[in-house]
């Protein structure tokens, strides 16, 4: 005969505490404290408790399962969002199941349908376009989600998480403009996008504003090799300029195949503010000056925005949470205005010269606004 299980009432009896605390450790639903966590843990492990989610489930109607949709799990920027989201959910008692749509809308819509099937309790989504899925629009009322990145905040049919791209395209152009650069191009992947459209934007329009002129803005895509030959056909045509603003990792990428493969250097040649500050732009001959997105808030502030959801309901209105930028000075930029010192060595600078405005705030990540 095969040994009885033991009951969540055991459980609560050996730990000392009631069967809604244990309750509570494994469903998340409500906080426990440290010490009563780790006795119920311990009192589950002893007696070889495990929890029954189907039968959860069924008396609940609803999963311990969180999906989550990215456009492109190859991404840095979206496999670190994927993989500090599974930590939080995991400490709460979800499990996730993750799914990306390849930056394709109909491979987008069949991963929904297969997320959906699974009737999770909340959904976090990076959609792969402008457009939001006519399969969230459907659930909008009647599955808490928040949206994150690739989406406008204005008029969202849900929570959202994105960044300050305005703001974050002017401060890469400033860095720029102040270190004496005028002849400036933006690589972008695609102005459909409208955290990428809205960098592009503050980038330009503050060019504009200092030399009179709108930089050139060149499309180069979401795959790094196509992006590198756009670049390079477009310097087949065009000197290479003073300085280009790359404003993904991968139009970075690109940017730099295309400067190495004409063995152009950066920065004497042509210089280079990054987006997205990852491990490998520093460990360079030539550090990478960046534009550092906070990607650690970022997915904590959707896990707790899909919270909230999940635990208030849907009625209230939806609400934006618009993170800031900052920038991390490496050796990426020439200096070419000899009347202010710049920094030297391959270490980030953290510190803000007087008067810098606008840069000073932001390398720092206040709010200016």
């Amino acid at each position: 005969m095969a040994a009885k299980k033991p009951s969540i009432r055991e459980v609560a009896a050996y730990a000392g505490v009631s069967t809604a605390t244990v309750s509570n450790v494994f469903s998340g639903r409500k906080p426990v404290n440290d010490e009563l966590k780790k006795s119920v843990l311990e009192a589950a492990e002893h007696l070889g408790y495990q929890i029954d989610r189907a039968a959860s489930q069924l008396r609940s109607g609803r999963t311990r399962i969180i999906a989550v949709l990215v456009p492109d799990l190859t991404d840095t920027f979206f496999a670190t969002i994927v993989s500090r989201l599974e930590t939080q959910a995991f400490a709460e008692g979800y499990d996730v199941i993750v799914a990306s749509s390849h930056d394709d809308p109909s491979v987008e819509s069949s991963r929904l349908k297969a997320l959906l099937s699974w009737k999770p309790a909340g959904m976090i989504a990076v959609p792969c376009s402008s457009s939001i899925p006519t399969e969230l629009v459907e659930i909008e009322k009647t599955l808490p989600m928040v949206l994150v990145d690739r989406v406008a905040s204005e008029g969202a049919i849900a929570d959202t998480v994105t960044l300050d791209n305005r703001e974050a395209g002017q401060i890469a152009a400033s860095h720029l403009l102040e270190h004496g650069h005028r002849d400036i191009v933006i690589a972008v992947s695609d102005l459909d996008y409208p955290p990428i459209f809205e960098r592009a934007e503050g980038a330009a329009g503050l060019i504009a504003q200092r030399t009179g002129a709108r930089p050139v803005t060149l499309k180069l895509g979401t795959n790094m090799e196509a992006g590198a030959r756009i670049f390079s056909d477009w310097m087949d045509r065009n000197t290479a300029p003073g300085a280009v603003i790359a404003l993904t990792n991968v139009t970075t990428l690109s940017v730099l195949s295309a400067l190495a493969e004409r063995r152009i250097a950066i920065p004497d040649k042509t210089s280079i503010v990054a987006f997205d500050d990852y491990a490998w732009m520093a460990a360079r001959n030539t550090g990478l000056t960046a534009i550092r997105q906070p990607v650690d808030r970022m997915a904590e502030t959707a896990w707790k925005r899909l919270q909230l959801r999940m635990d208030m309901g849907m009625e209230a209105p939806a609400e934006p949470s618009v993170l800031n930028a900052s920038l991390v000075v490496r050796d990426s930029v020439r200096d070419l205005d000899s009347r202010k010192p710049h920094p030297v060595g391959n270490d980030a600078q953290d510190t803000a010269l007087p008067g810098e405005g606008l840069l000073a705030a932001s390398r720092h990540g206040k709010n200016i606004h």
